[in-house]
């Protein structure tokens, strides 16, 4: 018996989701394909007639990753009552909630380390979805692509810093002086 339209693609899906959870929570080099596929509820059998190796659904799990990241910043702008958007934007980034939660978290603080040393196509795509990120953050901002760099870079860095550290007060700290920076960075 067939499978029903569009199985096929939802079976994709699910294998990029896991993915995505998988390289934020635990990098790239430390997850395999198995494990991959077993998150997605599948055998990993069935990988190769969805991928043809680890490295296009590493690029298909930052394309994901970053679009789901902008899904929730801007549902956080939209949320915003009376402070500027970006601000929103900002505290919901820096907050603990998102530092806490890697699996669901920006993919940007997770792999960058590693991004630099994966293969051209990886590091294509992870730099269209750098771009669209920085795009979408001078947007909700208001603000030039400079700035809306400079915004991301800190944000990202106070992240990666925050996660870093096994005190959870000079982690709060962190993200605090995070948030701070940030928001003077977009002040007019």
């Amino acid at each position: 018996m067939p499978y029903p339209e569009g199985h096929k693609i939802k079976v994709r899906g699910k294998i990029i989701e896991s993915a995505a959870q998988a390289f934020r929570t635990n990098g790239i080099r430390d997850i395999s394909v198995p494990f991959i596929m077993k998150g997605a509820g599948l055998t990993h059998g069935g990988f190769y007639s969805h991928f043809d190796n680890k490295e296009q659904l590493v690029a298909e799990a930052c394309r994901y990753a970053i679009g789901d990241t902008i899904a929730y910043l801007r549902e956080a702008a939209e949320k915003a009552k009376e402070e500027p958007k970006i601000h929103a934007v900002i505290d919901y980034y820096l907050s603990q909630y998102h530092r806490d939660r890697t699996e669901m978290g920006c993919i940007l603080p997770a792999l960058s380390s590693e991004i630099s040393r994966s293969s051209e196509e990886v590091r294509n795509v992870y730099t269209q979805e750098l771009e669209r990120m920085i795009q979408f953050i001078s947007d909700v901002g208001g603000i030039d692509r400079s700035t809306g760099s400079a915004l991301l870079s800190t944000m990202v860095g106070s992240l990666v810093l925050a996660r870093s550290v096994n005190d959870p007060a000079l982690s709060d700290s962190l993200l605090s002086s995070g948030k701070r920076q940030a928001k003077e960075l977009v002040a007019h």
